[in-house]
């Protein structure tokens, strides 16, 4: 029988701090944007995190940001070694060495899901976001719901991203017709995800 890595009581720990916004994650979060906004450098908050903005609350183990490849370079030549490294040699990705969060990070130009060429890219930052309530850069729904349905058209191994899309429809109550307004390669999976948002389990 294998381990069970955590306790329950550590599980409801972790959870507890997350949802009261305390949480190593969030920390992270607000330091990294913090440090990209002194320095002027264009990012967004995605994945879990810019789900959480838009109302579909869950934890999440890391923080995703959205980077031009240029941005990307600015900030490791001003802040590796001082707080964060790289997760490993030459990598995109980071580590806040001071909470030790991973730091995901998507490079504007680049494919979503399998990485393959698509129809559908990680847009520029600056042209995809709209602020949060604390000035932070946060992907838009429609950005956010078209990169997660990219996802999860080209990567079965991430069955989370239409579950979030799922949940995003359910708690902004779109409408069907909202597909109409994404990438025509996403809109058959937004029906098919919308459909799927109308059943309701059981209480």
């Amino acid at each position: 029988m294998e381990a069970v890595r955590s306790t329950f009581a550590e599980v409801v720990r972790r959870a507890g701090e997350f949802f009261m916004g305390k949480s190593p994650i969030q920390v992270a979060s607000a330091r990294i944007t913090g440090a990209l906004a002194r320095k002027k450098i264009p990012f967004a908050v995605a994945g879990a995190l810019a789900a959480n903005a838009h109302g579909h609350v869950r934890t999440t183990e890391d923080v995703a940001l959205l980077l031009t490849a240029d941005g990307l370079a600015r900030f490791k030549k001003e802040w590796l070694g001082r707080g964060w490294v790289e997760q490993f040699e030459g990598s995109r990705g980071l580590r806040d060495t001071t909470h030790g969060v991973r730091i995901d990070v998507r490079i504007a130009g680049e494919f979503p899901g399998d990485g393959k060429p698509k129809p559908v890219r990680f847009p520029d930052p600056a042209s995809s976001s709209e602020l949060d309530a604390n000035g932070v850069p946060i992907l838009t729904l429609s950005a956010l719901i078209t990169l997660k349905l990219a996802s999860g058209l080209t990567a079965p191994h991430r069955p989370r991203d239409l579950d979030d899309v799922i949940q995003l429809i359910r708690v902004n109550g779109l409408p069907l017709g909202y597909g109409d307004q994404l990438d025509p390669y996403v809109r058959g999976k937004f029906r098919e995800m919308w459909h799927a948002a109308q059943i309701r389990d059981e209480s």
